[in-house]
C-alpha cells in the first residue's frame, strides 16, 4: 500500500485507521468481539493518547501518570490496538490472540493482566464510576502531599463511555457524587452513537443526557460533528480548564464506514470477512490482515521517549521533594507500595466490656487511621450506624479535599465502584460501610474488586435477625453465604470485640483482594481470653475455642454472635453427659488457606456428629458438617420483633440447639 504523509491531518488519519483496522482484524480472527465502537470511536481514543494523556508506556505504573479508563469495555480490541501503537508491552502476536485462552488480550479489559489497562471493565457503568474514584484519590493525595513548587501528584482522569454506561443507574449515582465533589480533573467522553444491542437507543431512552449532567454540576460540551478532530481536540482542551468535572458528548456512528454502519448488527459480532474487506477498501486501506504502516508506528511510538522524559522530569522533582519533605516523601512511597503501618495494632486495647462488634470495629478503625494517613472512607449514609466515622478528621468535601470521612449518600452501588477506583489509582486504602443486607446493591463492584485483586475493605453491619425490629426487609439471610461464594473475597464474621481487632489486622495485611468484615448491631459478650485461646487464631479462619471433654462426641461450628449460643449449648450438653467441642469459625476463606493437618485438628475426621450454627442460609455448611450433619440456620426470611425474641423464635438458643442435637443423635 502506497502511503503519503504530508501533514498532521494525514498522520492523524493514518494512526486512527491503523487502530480501527487492527481492532477489526482482532475481532475477525477471533470470530468474536465488538467491531462497532472501535470503527466509530478510535479517533477519540487516539486524540486522548496522542494529545492529552501523560504516560510512560515503559512504566505503566508511574505514580503521576494520567489515567484513561475504557468504561465501554466491550471495545477492548480498540484499547489493545491503541496500547500496542503507543508503545506498551503489547505485541502484534498478542493482538492476534485476542479472546483466546491464556492471552493478554481478553474479551474485556482486565487490569491485572494487560499492561496499560487501568481498570477491569465491561459490566457497564462500572468504569465511569471507577474514574470518579480515581479522580477523588488524585485530589486527596494532591491535597495531602503537594507543597508550593512541588506538585508531585498532578494528573487527570479520562473515561470513554457508551450509551449503555449512561443507561445504567450507577452512572447517575457516580455523576451526582462527582458533581457535588467538583472533581474538576475528571473528563468523561460519551461515544454518542445512538445504538445499543437491541437497536436504536430511542427504543428505551429519551432523556436529556446533557441536561442531566449539567443539573448534576458538570461542565457539559456537545460535539455534534464528532469526526471533526480539531473540534474534538479543542473541546477536550476546554474541559481541562473547567472548575467542574467535564462531560463531552461526541456524536459518532457505530461501525463507521462499514456496510453495517448505524445498525445494531455491528455492535457485538464479527462482520464477516467480506464486509471487513469492503470496510477497509472504502477507507482506502490495505486488505492485509494486521497491517501496520511504518509511518503510523513511528509517529505513535515517539511517546515512548516522550513518556520516559516526562517521568524523568517528575523523578527529578520528587528527588528535590524528598530532600525538602523527607517524611512526606517516605509516606507517599509507602502508600503506593501498600506498605501500611503495623504500629497501630500494638495500640489496640484488650476489650473486656460486652459490646456490639460494629462498635468495636469503630474503635479499632479510629486507632488504625492515626497510623495510616492515606486510609480514607465512609458510608452510604449510615456512618453512625456502621461506626465508620474517623472522629479526629473532617469530612472530605470539595472545599475540604484533605478530609478523610467520605459521605457517599444513599448510593451503595457507586460507593463500591468508587472504592475500586481509589484502589486502582493507588496510594490510598479505601473502606466503606453499609448494612449487610445492602451488600446486594453493591454486588457488581464487590465481584470486580475480588477479580481485580483490589485491596478494599467493606464494613457490613446489622448482620442477622439480631438487628431486630426493622424486620425481614433489613435482616440479611442469604447475603453471608452468597458473599462467601465470590472467589478471592475474604469474608470475616468475628464473634466478639477482640476477634474484630484481628479481622481488621487481616484486612489491612491482605493486599491482593477485598475483605468484608461482618458485624453485629446487638451487643455480644467479650470472651475472657485467659479462659479461651487467643483471638489471634482468627487468622486461621477457624479454631478450637473449647472442649468439654477429652474426646468430643459432637463438634459445634459457629460464627459471629452464634458462637456464644454454641458455648452455652456445650455447657448444656455437658450437663446431659455429652462431651462437645466448640469451634469459632469466622472465615471459611481463611480456613481453606490452612493445610489439611490443621483443618483436621479443628474438625476431626473421625467425629461424624458435626453441627453448624449460624443465623443465615445454611447450604455452604454441608462442606464441613457432611451429609449427615446438623445445620441450624435461617431457611426463611425473618420477622419484625426485638432481636432476642427472634433468636428464640427461630431456634438460636442453647436449649433449642441441644434439643435438636439430642433428637438427631442421642
Amino acid at each position: 500500500m502506497d502511503i503519503k504523509v504530508s501533514s498532521q491531518k494525514d498522520i492523524d488519519s493514518l494512526v486512527i485507521n491503523t487502530i480501527r483496522f487492527l481492532s477489526l482484524d482482532q475481532v475477525e480472527k477471533a470470530k468474536s468481539g465488538h467491531p462497532g465502537m472501535p470503527l466509530g470511536a478510535s479517533h477519540v481514543i487516539y486524540l486522548i493518547y496522542d494529545r492529552f494523556l501523560k504516560f510512560n508506556p515503559k512504566n505503566p505504573n508511574w505514580i503521576d501518570r494520567d489515567r484513561f479508563i475504557l468504561s465501554a469495555g466491550h471495545a477492548s480490541a480498540m484499547l489493545y490496538s491503541t496500547l500496542y501503537m503507543f508503545g506498551y508491552d503489547i505485541t502484534i502476536e498478542d493482538l492476534k490472540q485476542f479472546r483466546q485462552l491464556g492471552s493478554r488480550t481478553p474479551g474485556h479489559p482486565e487490569s491485572w493482566l494487560t499492561p496499560g489497562v487501568e481498570a477491569t471493565t465491561g459490566p457497564l457503568g462500572q468504569g465511569i464510576t471507577n474514574a470518579v474514584g480515581m479522580a477523588l484519590a488524585e485530589r486527596y493525595l494532591a491535597s495531602v502531599f503537594n507543597k508550593e513548587g512541588f506538585p508531585v501528584i498532578d494528573h487527570y482522569t479520562y473515561a470513554l463511555c457508551s450509551d449503555g454506561d449512561l443507561m445504567e443507574g450507577i452512572s447517575y449515582e457516580a455523576a451526582a457524587f462527582a458533581g457535588h465533589q467538583k472533581l474538576n480533573k475528571l473528563t468523561v467522553i460519551w461515544d454518542n452513537n445512538h445504538i445499543s444491542i437491541d437497536g436504536d437507543t430511542k427504543l428505551a431512552w429519551s432523556e436529556d443526557v446533557l441536561g442531566r449532567f449539567e443539573a448534576l454540576g458538570w461542565e457539559v460540551f456537545n460535539v455534534e460533528d464528532g469526526y471533526n478532530l480539531e473540534l474534538v481536540e479543542e473541546t477536550l482542551r476546554k474541559a481541562k480548564q473547567s472548575d467542574k468535572p467535564s462531560f463531552i458528548s461526541v456524536r459518532t456512528h457505530i461501525g463507521y464506514g462499514s456496510p453495517l454502519q448505524d445498525t445494531a448488527k455491528v455492535h457485538g459480532a464479527p462482520m464477516g470477512k467480506e464486509k471487513a474487506i469492503e470496510t477497509k477498501r472504502r477507507a482506502g486501506w490495505s486488505t492485509e490482515e494486521f497491517f501496520v504502516p511504518e509511518e503510523a508506528l513511528n509517529y505513535s511510538r515517539r511517546h515512548i521517549e516522550l513518556g520516559e522524559e516526562r517521568e524523568r522530569e517528575w523523578s527529578e522533582l520528587f528527588e528535590r521533594y524528598k530532600r525538602e519533605f523527607p517524611e512526606l516523601a517516605s509516606e507517599l512511597e509507602r502508600a503506593f507500595s501498600k506498605d501500611w503501618s503495623t504500629d497501630w495494632y500494638k495500640e489496640l486495647p484488650d476489650f473486656t466490656e460486652d459490646m456490639a462488634t460494629r462498635k468495636a470495629s469503630g474503635k479499632v478503625l479510629n486507632i488504625l487511621a492515626k497510623h495510616i494517613p492515606t486510609m480514607i472512607g465512609g458510608s452510604a449514609d449510615l456512618s453512625e450506624s456502621n461506626n465508620t466515622i474517623l472522629k479526629d478528621y473532617p469530612e472530605l468535601e470539595a472545599n475540604q479535599p484533605a478530609g478523610r470521612n467520605i459521605h457517599y449518600g444513599v448510593r451503595e452501588h457507586s460507593m463500591g465502584a468508587i472504592m475500586n477506583g481509589m484502589a486502582y489509582h493507588g496510594g490510598v486504602l479505601p473502606y466503606g460501610g453499609t448494612f449487610l443486607i445492602f451488600s446486594d446493591y453493591m454486588r457488581p463492584p464487590i465481584r470486580l474488586a475480588a477479580m481485580s485483586k483490589l485491596q478494599v475493605i467493606y464494613v457490613f453491619t446489622h448482620d442477622s435477625i439480631g438487628l431486630g425490629e426493622d424486620g425481614p426487609t433489613h435482616q440479611p439471610v442469604e447475603q453471608l453465604p452468597s458473599l462467601r461464594l465470590i472467589p478471592n473475597l475474604c469474608v470475616i464474621r468475628p464473634c466478639d470485640a477482640n476477634e474484630v481487632k484481628v479481622a481488621w489486622k487481616v484486612a489491612v495485611s491482605r493486599k491482593e483482594g477485598p475483605t468484608a468484615i461482618v458485624l453485629t448491631r446487638q451487643s455480644v459478650p467479650v470472651l475472657d481470653r485467659s479462659m479461651y485461646p487467643s483471638e489471634e487464631n482468627l487468622e486461621k479462619g477457624a479454631y478450637v475455642l473449647k472442649d468439654t471433654g477429652d474426646k468430643p462426641e459432637v463438634v459445634l461450628l459457629a460464627s459471629g454472635s452464634e458462637v456464644h449460643v454454641a458455648l452455652k449449648s456445650a455447657e448444656l450438653l455437658k450437663e446431659n453427659g455429652i462431651a462437645s467441642r466448640v469451634v469459632s469459625f469466622p472465615s471459611d476463606f481463611l480456613f481453606e488457606l490452612q493445610d489439611d493437618e490443621y483443618k483436621v485438628s479443628v474438625i476431626p475426621t473421625e467425629i461424624k456428629r458435626i453441627v453448624a450454627i449460624e443465623a443465615s442460609k445454611g447450604n455452604l455448611w454441608y462442606k464441613y458438617v457432611g451429609r449427615d450433619g446438623l445445620i441450624i440456620s435461617m431457611e426463611s426470611f425473618g420477622k419484625s420483633a426485638p432481636g432476642g425474641a427472634l433468636f428464640e423464635h427461630f431456634g438460636f438458643t442453647a436449649e433449642a440447639v441441644v434439643k435438636k442435637i439430642k433428637e438427631k443423635w442421642f
